[in-house]
């Protein structure tokens, strides 16, 4: 199928091509999110500007989540906040860091979508022991009543990364009380089970936002899993660009590489003529546009 065809398709249709190719788990961090409220919004009058980001954003991501789901995609996995939340004072802390995570387990927004797409949603992360003895540490007990909440929901999978850059601790702890338990260690998808809260599959594709880098998905990447990264923020993400990516990943990623024997010498040519053309590009390297990092093959 030609890319115009695919981006031409019913959103049934294509949801159900990329069923056909398997359950998918995609890992989508939603980063650059203040970025484009202080561009879309920022030159509004807010009485309250951070509730108002924060409704603004919910919203965003909501329908980002919808997007995904209606395109076929079975499990979504978005990194929210890693440790650096800790750091950065306060306000910041009670303010996005309180308010903003709850809103994810108990905001009606949230979850009356959670409702209506029939969403199972987990959280994941070295959270408990990192908000432990903090003022964000009843968090852990609202993320294990949004997780109880929607547990018999059966058609989607939603998982929030909460402190999800490093596994190492909580690993060492599951398989040690494991071991204890159990008088041997863990294999791998017991792990999973463990810190995921029911098994997940290794990724299929990561989509990034920013400098090129795949994370918050601890046991999870094998080295296989498609990855992408966005130029623009991701709450710009649109039907047109996911299906771009879906298509690259069902068919353009999976076309097994020719012989190169077997190649004619015009084939061959024009190969040789891409790669002396683009020799000196190299994906990943940036500029500074007003202070912020873009990629440097986009001006």
């Amino acid at each position: 199928m030609e890319l115009k065809s695919f981006l031409q398709l019913p959103i049934d249709k294509v949801a159900e091509l990329v069923r056909a190719d398997g359950p998918k788990v995609c890992v989508f961090p939603i980063n650059g999110t203040r970025r484009w409220f202080m561009l879309e919004y920022g030159s509004q009058n807010w009485g309250d500007p951070v509730t108002a980001y924060m409704d603004i954003a919910g919203r965003n991501h909501i329908g980002l989540y919808r997007l995904f789901f209606d395109h076929g995609i079975d499990t979504l996995l978005t990194p929210a906040f890693g440790p650096d939340l800790l750091l950065r004072g306060d306000e910041y802390v009670r303010r996005i860091g309180a308010e903003g995570l709850a809103r994810l387990a108990e905001h009606p927004t949230f979850t009356s979508f959670y409702d209506e797409y029939d969403v199972r949603v987990r959280f994941y992360g070295d959270y408990r022991r990192l908000l432990r003895g903090t003022d964000l540490a009843h968090l852990s007990d609202v993320f294990d009543a949004a997780t109880e909440r929607t547990r018999d929901h059966k058609r989607f999978r939603l998982f929030f990364g909460i402190f999800a850059n490093d596994a190492t601790q909580a690993v060492a702890e599951y398989s040690a009380s494991y071991f204890q338990a159990k008088g041997r260690v863990p294999e791998k998808r017991e792990l999973i089970e463990m810190y995921y809260g029911e098994y997940v599959e290794p990724v299929d594709l990561f989509i990034g936002f920013d400098r090129f880098s795949a994370f918050d998905m601890p046991l999870l990447a094998t080295g296989e899993e498609d990855l992408y990264f966005t130029v623009s923020p991701s709450p710009y993400m649109d039907e047109v660009q996911l299906r771009r990516i879906l298509y690259d990943h069902i068919y353009r990623r999976r076309t097994p590489e020719p012989e190169y024997g077997n190649l004619s010498p015009e084939a061959l040519e024009d190969l040789r003529e891409f790669y002396i053309a683009h020799r000196r590009l190299t994906l990943g390297t940036g500029e500074l546009l007003h202070g912020i990092w873009i990629p440097g093959v986009c001006r």
